[in-house]
């Protein structure tokens, strides 16, 4: 079946079998920005050793998650859940004293049902620490969407925005950190006058202060972010309080943030890339009525700095078979680059939360004189690499299920993986998103020329060696 968005954009669902993380997962990068929490991850023995593995954190490490393993007796309901997730609590409020303790429910409970909601508030109230409880499970279309699922779920706990809309202006000293040139000059900032904005999306510490400091050169304060570094900074949100995305998987949050929190969307593409930082910036400011500022020249320079990176992929071909839910925004960037997008296979498409984004892709397609690639949701695998044999294109954006099966058949290979773990948001950084798309083309660049330096040695060798030919 397919459906078309402005008799441009096809969307085509296949509905087939496709592999991808668990959405537990999402513990490794949400324990370490919330720096005062303690994920619970209530599961089988399965589950421990995927964390195990998929974190590469030993438990003598003392992380800052830990397993509930369920047992017969659990599943059985011949033990008192309630007891027992009581003791473990009781134990990490003693031995790790967290503002917050997240129970990450995995499939199991949801297959037993498991009333992990009805538990939390009672045993929160006789411990005194917080617990949010979150369905971060396999039933879910992609392993980043647990991070949905949290922030979704955290939002809830967020105070009521109290300050009237429409604050004085405020003044704040700060360090030009404009890298064209490094500026250490000391300039006074003036905020212009707007209601609250608060940015949805977890981010590193570093990558959060570089989109605070995009936004303050256009005079634009970002009064909070979701998740915080720590849980009694989160944002206040409410009626008249502005919410923006940094990354495409986060439609449930969105929806939480409009309906139960009554806050207003800003639907935007997301910053990654010169031109989707860019984007993201200008959607930003008119709804505050600002007028941005040497927004393209910044974005200029940058592409003027990727120059050697441009050269590389330009022409190039490469196939997303659909991971991450990040396929739209990197194909997008890469077009922008100069390379052909063959397909776009993503797991799950939340069209009104990547309008934005879905604009961006067809003017961007325009731009380069290209046709709109296809898009296909919930795409099947087995499909997928039939159309792969025939388009053979130089670089697939795979999962590791698929990466060396691919990778034997002559096709370079990249987990998507490594795009969700890497710092790809933002002016600067578009640079590591290049440089994990080059890799594998200048590995196997390098290996035909080996193989053509190694064939002409050896005629060489041949020839010098002996009178006849064999």
């Amino acid at each position: 079946m397919s459906a078309k968005i402005d008799e441009t954009i096809t969307f085509e669902c296949e509905t087939g079998n496709y592999h991808t993380f668990c959405p537990i997962s999402c513990v490794s990068w949400l324990y370490q920005k919330i720096e005062d929490s303690f994920f619970l991850v209530v599961g089988t023995k399965t589950c421990g050793y995927f964390l195990q593995n998929a974190l590469g954190v030993m438990i003598f490490a003392e992380p800052r998650y830990a397993m509930a393993e369920l047992e017969e007796g659990d599943i059985s309901a011949h033990l008192n859940d309630y007891e027992e997730l009581k003791t473990l609590c009781i134990r990490i409020r003693k031995d790790r004293d967290p503002s917050v303790i997240i129970w990450i429910g995995t499939c199991t409970t949801e297959i037993i049902k498991m009333d992990l909601e009805g538990m939390a508030p009672k045993l929160e109230y006789e411990i005194g620490v917080p617990i949010l409880v979150a369905r971060a499970n396999g039933l879910d279309y992609a392993f980043t969407q647990g991070e949905d699922t949290v922030l979704a779920v955290m939002a809830h706990r967020c105070p009521e925005q109290e300050f009237p809309i429409g604050e004085s202006k405020e003044t704040i000293t700060k360090t030009n950190l404009f890298p064209f040139p490094l500026l250490k000059e000391k300039k006074l900032v003036e905020y212009a006058n707007h209601p609250p904005l608060v940015i949805f999306g977890s981010l590193p510490s570093n990558l959060v202060s570089q989109l605070d400091t995009e936004l303050r050169r256009q005079f634009i304060k970002v009064s909070g972010w979701l998740p915080a570094q720590r849980y009694a900074d989160l944002p206040s949100l409410g009626d008249g309080v502005y919410v923006c995305g940094v990354n495409p998987f986060l439609g449930r949050t969105a929806t939480t943030l409009i309906r139960r929190k009554k806050c207003e969307l800003i639907v935007a593409p997301f910053p990654i890339g010169p031109d989707g930082t860019r984007a993201w910036i200008e959607k930003i400011c008119p709804v505050f009525g600002i007028e941005t500022q040497s927004l393209e020249e910044r974005e200029e320079r940058i592409w003027e700095s990727l120059k050697d990176y441009l050269y590389l992929v330009r022409g190039k071909s490469v196939f997303f078979m659909g991971d991450n839910l990040l396929e739209i925004s990197l194909a997008r960037f890469l077009i922008r680059c100069g390379m052909i997008v063959y397909e776009i296979g993503i797991p799950y498409m939340d069209k009104r939360y990547q309008a934005a984004e879905l604009a961006l892709l067809q003017d961007t397609c325009i731009r380069m004189c290209i046709p709109i690639p296809r898009i296909v949701e919930k795409p099947d695998n087995s499909n997928q690499i039939r159309r792969m044999r025939e388009l053979q294109p130089d670089l697939a954006i795979t999962g590791m299920a698929h990466a060396n099966p691919l990778g034997a058949r002559g096709i370079g290979t990249k987990w998507s993986v490594e795009f969700t773990f890497a710092q790809i948001h933002g002016f600067a950084n578009a640079r590591d998103v290049l440089e994990l798309v080059t890799r594998p083309l200048r590995r196997n660049e390098n290996l035909d020329n080996l193989d053509r330096t190694t064939l002409v040695r050896k005629n060489n060798e041949f020839y010098t060696s002996t009178s006849t030919p064999r």
